[in-house]
């Protein structure tokens, strides 16, 4: 991955930090999602939700029959998820689902768009037995043409998309690029900002900075949004991940950025130790993502902590867990809803096509634009 990445600069310059993310983490053969499929869980990179055990599918899928019976009930609906690395999550949504509401799962497409094979395959083994319901296209654009009521998402998806890394210096931001250092090693660059995107969103957070504040934005959300939106009617999105509200995310004392790599559960900050060979993610803008979807029709419901989210989804399922509680299933719910666990480190937003409350919308707001 290295030469390719060195062939690249080379023939062309430095690499804007987006591009150099399409090859270190895409690239069919040699990025880091194709080359193991197995990335999550105590034994890989990462700890999820979907790790902590099925229980994060179920709420899912309560929240999607919520919808489905919002939308009347329709003939035929539509789940699209994004990132679904091994199908793990998806096969638990699938079974609550088929427990939950037959005549839901009966009328059902489950849509995964995966472009790398090895993840692909995994995903068509994992979810075999619903090989009658699960599509995997090749795009959304069949999906686009046919819109059906229904729901997007994905899980810590939102961090992975490529974003833009920059730098502010003497008074103006700098876009920081990946060229070659003055020992042959892959290596920051700083650049004039060309990228008129880039330098709308950074017109969105001001200038107010200390000299040498660096930090990463992403123009490309609504890119990542528009297809969805098309292939859904009445549609509900769904984006769980860690991020914060803009104002929280660029804060002058926040000053190196959120930048992370992971490998074997260890974070670390420098993106070029293992070309191919880390995963490399920074925090999610989510008032970016909000706008991005008010363009494009949408409205938020909801932007809240994972926790509170997860503990309002899972009323119906705590009621019932009175009298015989399933002691596995509650410790998996403390997991995922505490605050020094996975409740608090992670923020979920809403948005919908459909009306909502006011009341939900409103709070959305106050907490993503202040």
């Amino acid at each position: 991955m290295e030469g390719i990445l060195r062939g690249k600069i080379h023939a062309a310059g430095p690499l804007t930090f987006p591009d150099y993310l399409m090859d270190h983490l895409y690239h069919p053969e040699l990025g880091y999602y194709a080359n193991a499929v197995r990335k999550i869980g105590r034994g890989g990179d990462f700890f999820t939700s979907v790790s902590v055990g099925p229980l994060f599918g179920e709420l899912l899928a309560r929240r999607f029959l919520r919808h489905f019976r919002e939308s009347g009930s329709p003939s035929r609906w539509r789940l699209i998820e994004c990132g679904a690395h091994d199908g793990s999550l998806a096969a638990d949504v699938l079974r609550a689902l088929r427990r939950l509401d037959a005549t839901a799962f009966s009328r059902l497409e489950y849509v995964i768009a995966e472009p790398l094979a090895a993840l692909k395959r995994a995903q068509q083994d994992r979810l075999a037995e619903f090989s009658e319901i699960v599509a995997f296209p090749d795009s959304l654009a069949d999906a686009a043409r046919a819109p059906l009521p229904g729901a997007a998402f994905g899980n810590e998806l939102l961090d992975a998309l490529p974003f833009h890394v920059v730098e502010r210096r003497d008074g103006r931001w700098l876009e920081c690029r990946v060229g070659i250092g003055s020992g042959d090693e892959l290596a920051w660059q700083t650049a004039e900002i060309d990228d008129p995107r880039l330098a709308a969103e950074l017109e969105k957070i001001g200038g107010d900075f200390p000299d040498g504040y660096r930090t990463e934005l992403r123009t490309c959300y609504g890119d990542f949004l528009a297809p969805l939106a098309s292939a859904l009617d009445q549609g509900l999105m769904i984006w769980p991940d860690y991020g914060f509200a803009r104002a929280d995310y660029y804060h002058p004392d926040r000053r190196a950025g959120t930048l992370r790599t992971f490998l074997d559960h260890r974070a670390g900050e420098d993106p070029f130790v293992s070309p191919g060979g880390c995963d490399v993610t920074a925090h999610v803008d989510f008032t970016a993502v909000a706008e991005a979807a008010i363009a494009l029709g949408a409205r938020v419901l909801e932007f809240e902590r994972q926790g509170a989210w997860l503990t309002s989804l899972a009323r119906e399922w705590l009621m019932a867990q009175e009298g015989r509680p399933d002691a596995a299933a509650l410790r998996q719910f403390q997991t995922l809803t505490h605050p020094a666990h996975l409740g608090g480190a992670f923020q979920v937003i809403e948005l919908s096509w459909r009306p909502g409350t006011v009341a939900d919308a409103e709070t959305a707001a106050r907490r993503l634009w202040g």
